[in-house]
């Protein structure tokens, strides 16, 4: 049984081949792009928790003080986000074999939870609201939440490309957008008991952005604990792959195929493939790992190969043998 490592490693380090794979683009470099944004991000988001916990004591604003309260959160959530997004970039160690690339994942995971806690502090306060009404803050919430509205989407406008392609910075983005919404849940709300006098508009409106916020986080919660747990990535045609690896030269079965994420962008392979009577084939293996990168996105690939000598079968070729 001969064992061969193919990887596709000149994708990442910038090797003869880097910038030739158009599949992966706007992958690697995704987080550098993103610097600015988060910066950006972060100054604005601080600057408007400071303004609006002032304004909060200032008009005596509860309301203002939890969305203070709430924006903090979301600058954590921002400071999360872009930590993982610089550590996806340091080189694998001895210890770190892959470096830190899952940090993007467990960010992301972290993120979602983060906004659903958010959600759920939004609610309890609603509810509290519905069975004491208090009357609604006047212009001052009117101008602050405006004022939020303008920052927040800016903001999120900034993580609004790459959201398709890193769920690291869907995250991000999401974040953002939910403060729009609330922040313009606010604006409407608040004139909307101007006009009427009705007090419990307000939280009304309060727990309906809270359900289009838990929508709208439901994907980014499901897709990061799919990553966490190695589930083959969304963007992945597994099926596709399996045909594309059986029907390689002298192939005649594939087994123990494992595809994961190891960052939110980046994704690895392993495979066993048996070659009955080929002789080894290092320019085979390289076309592989180039084709894998190219056509699947599949930026570090490993194979195995095998001659299928019965009297050795592999442990692993059994389909429910991890």
């Amino acid at each position: 049984m001969h064992d061969h490592h193919s990887h596709a490693h000149d994708h990442d380090h910038g090797g003869p081949n880097h910038g030739s794979h158009g599949h992966d683009h706007g992958h690697t470099h995704a987080p550098r792009d993103f610097n600015r944004a988060f910066a950006v991000g972060v100054a604005l988001n601080t600057g408007f928790v400071v303004i609006e916990a002032a304004y909060g004591f200032v008009a005596n604003s509860l309301a203002l003080l939890a969305d203070a309260g709430h924006n903090l959160g979301d600058v954590l959530g921002l400071l999360l986000a872009w930590g993982a997004a610089a550590l996806v970039k340091r080189r694998p160690t001895a210890r770190h074999t892959y470096g830190l690339k899952r940090s993007s994942i467990l960010a992301s995971l972290a993120n979602a939870i983060l906004l659903l806690v958010a959600v759920g502090m939004i609610v309890m306060e609603a509810v509290q609201r519905l069975s004491r009404p208090e009357p609604v803050a006047e212009i001052t919430v009117l101008w602050v939440a405006i004022v939020g509205i303008v920052i927040n989407t800016a903001t999120a406008l900034m993580f609004m490309r790459g959201g398709k392609n890193d769920i690291n910075i869907r995250g991000a983005f999401l974040h953002m957008a939910a403060d729009a919404a609330v922040s313009l849940g606010v604006v409407i709300a608040a004139l909307a008991v101007m006009a009427t006098g009705w007090l419990w508009l307000d939280p009304v409106v309060s727990i309906a952005i809270a359900i289009v916020i838990t929508l709208g986080t439901w994907s980014l919660l499901t897709g990061s604990l799919n990553l966490a747990l190695d589930a083959v990535p969304d963007t992945i045609d597994r099926p596709a792959i399996e045909t594309y690896l059986a029907s390689l030269p002298d192939v005649t079965e594939v087994h123990d195929l494992h595809i994961w994420g190891m960052s939110t962008t980046e994704v690895a392979l392993t495979a066993h493939l048996v070659r009955p009577g080929a002789p080894l084939d290092d320019g085979l293996l390289g076309r592989v790992a180039r084709e894998l990168a190219d056509r699947f996105g599949i930026v570090h690939s490993t194979i195995q190969i095998e001659s299928g000598d019965p009297n050795h079968p592999c442990q692993l070729a059994p389909a429910e043998v991890v």
